[in-house]
């Protein structure tokens, strides 16, 4: 399977709960910080509802 890479680049405060704990599902905590997870129809999903908080790093 495919792997993408997640960066966060805004921060959470501020932001509704939910946004907040999409985030923290995706494993992101700090801004700047990189995860690479499998490229799922389910983390595409997740992606897109905090996508003007994270970055799809090719």
């Amino acid at each position: 399977m495919t792997m993408i890479k997640i960066k966060l680049v805004k921060s959470l405060i501020g932001r509704p709960e939910a946004h907040r704990k999409t985030v923290k599902a995706l494993g992101l905590r700090k801004i700047g910080q990189v995860v690479e997870k499998n490229d799922t129809p389910q983390i595409r999903g997740m992606i897109h509802q905090v996508d003007y908080m994270v970055e799809v790093i090719d």
